[in-house]
């Protein structure tokens, strides 16, 4: 087949290398359900992206499909992705494409221990925390700044307290721990000396009014 306009020819090319790109089951959903949430959650990852870029190994914790993995593997050395389900972890090995190749490993973070603890210059968690009991916080958060290596860096992301006025049911039935930024950072400072606090609406990640934020951002360092 091939393109009125040979600069588009390459498109045709490569889906004829490598195959069609297919959507995690989750994304799947998403896309199918309100495509404008896959445009909000990849933009999440964007911005993990640029905050890792040059980080040696990293982990994320939560990955659910990790349809967005490859966002962070383009500027990272080494990523390992992990989720309690082991559903969403075959899901992810059949999808990863050999360029942005990246480990996938099944764990509980209330249950399990971090693999390779201590080894990582950075962990990120993205829609997961607001999922975790309170009770169960800490632990999960003392595991991360465990694995973590002297220098390493830590972010959390969560739909915020504020946000869930406006939430459906399915989605607060599963939000048991949305927080309020100023809690948030408070968690973190538990265990981290340096927390940075971002407010997030839609796609744009900025610094304003939190309680304005549909999403709130956590970046973490110099741990305790």
């Amino acid at each position: 087949m091939a393109t009125k306009d040979p600069v588009n020819q390459h498109g045709f090319e490569t889906q004829a290398r490598i195959g069609e790109t297919k959507l995690g089951v989750l994304k799947n959903w998403e896309w199918y359900d309100d495509p404008k949430r896959l445009l909000f959650s990849m933009s999440r990852y964007k911005f993990v992206s640029k905050m890792l870029d040059g980080r040696e190994n990293v982990l994320e914790l939560g990955c659910g499909d990790a349809f967005n993995a490859p966002i962070v593997r383009q500027t990272v050395k080494k990523l390992t992705v992990t989720d309690f389900d082991p559903v969403f972890i075959a899901d992810a090995k059949a999808r990863m494409r050999d360029r942005w190749a990246y480990d996938a490993v099944v764990v509980d973070a209330m249950a399990d221990d971090l693999p390779n603890a201590g080894s990582y210059d950075a962990i990120y968690s993205l829609d997961v925390l607001e999922h975790i009991p309170a009770s169960e916080e800490h632990g999960v958060i003392a595991k991360v700044a465990r694995a973590l290596t002297a220098d390493g860096v830590a972010i959390f992301g969560m739909p915020s307290l504020e946000s869930q006025t406006y939430a459906n049911a399915a989605s607060k039935a599963g939000h048991v721990n949305c927080k309020t930024a100023p809690d948030l950072k408070a968690l973190m400072q538990t265990y981290f000396h340096t927390v940075f606090m971002f407010s997030m609406n839609d796609e744009v990640v900025h610094t304003g009014y939190h309680k304005m934020a549909h999403y709130i951002i956590a970046m973490a360092a110099h741990k305790r």
